[in-house]
């Protein structure tokens, strides 16, 4: 259905994988469409939420926006599906400008009574971006070398976390000075500009067979075929518990902070230490999955996570400053290990909808998470809640760990990512 293009054959078999990525010709352009729509969405992110702040002084509604934007991630299954009923890249560049145009409407939010015009904007943003990781996934697995798929989904997530570090406060400085609007209208800008990036993506692909049934069989049988993966089920089970406790302990910060004697405002410190170790790992996950497999490192990873979360009860600074860390080396792990292993194990045909199932099962159980974490912080103190999940972890990295079925994601080439 889709056929590669790539530079990568000139550079030679010793060249480090991280050189070969950024010199892959493919690759390079994906990573520059990341930073570019992941500065707009890191800006609008947190500017949307001071917005509804601002507006109407309820921190329940601002927290909406966050919900708005989770939300289509439980339709992913039948979201995905349309990455494998059309051609990928014409469908990536339409997620793209369809967001950028709706983005535009938010000049009209001035008053508490327009906010219902934001809050759909963040939904069908939401939307685009679950069938545009869809069929992104889908055509990378197609436009960059299989052998540096892992390098490139650890560069991937670097690109995201670097942006988290400096687009909050940018669009932060540009919401006081010019209004939500503005921020809105930046966001649009990344989105046309990584628009323009993945044009220039050299993929050629033929039109995908009519599917022989329906819009609800054809989306089943994506789940059918993750849930039936004896490698791939594992890693994508592991991943939604891992990111479940996550959003528990996420919930725990403003309290962690509290059990420290800090202001609130100290949370940014920790936030920037815990980015800083998901850059690092995303620049080391590549030769780590080629050493270790998927399920080796993503448990170690895993492992990690668990021991970070656990000791944060510990009112220290260095302490929480060195979980801080390890949570951003531990977290993405089983994350980078489940989408490239998705990647490389799925048929092309049904990558688009497996792909958005996998996100599905990970990412929709941090916003349970997040709920379940804001109850428990109230009602259970953080030295035994944070070990409590530090256990739940541990548990899950030593299933994930154990040795598989010979030729399951071990022995074959997905260990050798």
């Amino acid at each position: 259905m889709t056929t590669r293009t790539t530079d990568t054959g000139k550079t030679g078999r010793g060249t480090w994988p991280l050189a070969r990525v950024l010199r892959d010709r493919n690759a390079g352009l994906y990573l520059a469409g990341v930073v570019v729509s992941g500065f707009g969405s890191s800006a609008l992110g947190l500017a949307a939420g001071v917005w509804v702040k601002d507006l109407t002084g309820s921190d329940g509604l601002a927290a909406l926006c966050l919900l708005a934007l989770w939300a289509p991630t439980l339709a992913g299954p039948a979201l995905g599906t349309i990455a494998d009923r059309v051609r990928r890249k014409p469908l990536l560049l339409a997620a793209n400008l369809l967001p950028a145009g709706l983005l535009l409407t938010l000049f009209a939010v001035d008053s508490p009574g327009a906010l219902w015009l934001l809050f759909a904007v963040l939904f069908l943003y939401g939307v685009a971006g679950v069938v545009q990781d869809a069929a992104e996934s889908a055509l990378v697995a197609a436009a960059v070398d299989p052998g540096l798929l892992g390098d490139f989904n650890g560069l991937r997530m670097t690109a995201n976390e670097g942006m988290k570090l400096v687009a909050p406060l940018a669009g932060a400085g540009l919401y006081a000075a010019y209004g939500g609007p503005s921020v809105a209208a930046l966001d649009a800008v990344t989105f046309v500009l990584a628009t323009g990036l993945y044009a220039a993506l050299r993929v050629r692909e033929a039109a995908p067979e009519p599917p022989p049934v329906n819009w609800r069989r054809q989306t089943a049988q994506g789940a059918r075929f993750l849930w039936g993966h004896p490698g791939l089920r594992p890693l994508v089970l592991a991943g939604g518990v891992t990111m479940l406790c996550a959003g528990v302990g996420g919930a725990t910060l403003y309290a962690v902070v509290d059990n420290l004697g800090r202001s609130p405002a100290y949370a940014g410190v920790l936030y920037a230490v815990q980015g800083a170790g998901s850059v690092v790992v995303g620049i080391i996950s590549g030769p780590a999955l080629r050493r270790l497999g998927p399920r080796r490192f993503g448990a170690a990873g895993i492992a990690l996570f668990a021991v970070a979360v656990a000791v944060r009860a510990v009112p220290s600074d260095a302490v929480v400053w060195a979980s801080s860390a390890a949570v951003g080396l531990g977290l993405p792990t089983v994350l980078i290990a489940a989408l490239t292993a998705v990647q490389r194990e799925t048929p092309g045909p049904l990558l688009g909808r497996v792909s958005a199932t996998a996100n599905s099962l990970v990412f929709a159980p941090n916003v349970l998470g997040l709920a379940a974490g804001a109850a428990l912080v109230e009602t259970v103190g953080l030295w035994l809640l944070l070990p409590a999940l530090g256990a739940v972890l541990l548990a899950t990295a030593t299933a994930l760990a154990r040795r598989p079925r010979a030729g399951v994601l071990s022995g074959t080439r997905t260990e050798r990512l």
